[in-house]
């Protein structure tokens, strides 16, 4: 099951800004080696917070306008969405605890 949504420039407020959940947003492109390998963990991320946690993948080659409202230089970076902001970030691969510990505090207001 694919919990992941594809997000562009045209979704973006609606998927990620205007969302009741945080959303981690998977900045990447088809390219990317490192982005290829976080891949699977994000998905995993999504599968396991499942109703908790909104994942938006972004393919930065095709919707280069919100990588760059959002200063996106290197990918893959993770970002972080709370109440249609960006509340922090990762950059790079890392390992799905890393990930994951970077997410929880803000999962904390969700029932």
């Amino acid at each position: 099951m694919n919990n992941v949504v594809q997000g562009t420039d045209a979704n973006f407020q609606s998927e990620v800004l205007q969302s009741e959940l945080p959303v981690l947003v998977d900045f990447w492109a088809p390219w990317c080696g490192p982005c290829r390998m976080v891949a699977p963990v994000v998905e995993e991320i999504a599968n396991d917070l499942l109703g908790k946690l909104k994942v938006v993948k972004v393919n930065t080659d095709e919707n280069s306008g919100v990588a760059s409202q959002y200063g996106i230089m290197s990918i893959p970076t993770l970002g972080i969405f709370k109440n249609g902001k960006l509340v922090d970030a990762v950059i790079g691969a890392v390992p799905k605890q890393h990930l994951v510990s970077k997410i929880s505090p803000y999962l904390d207001s969700v029932n």
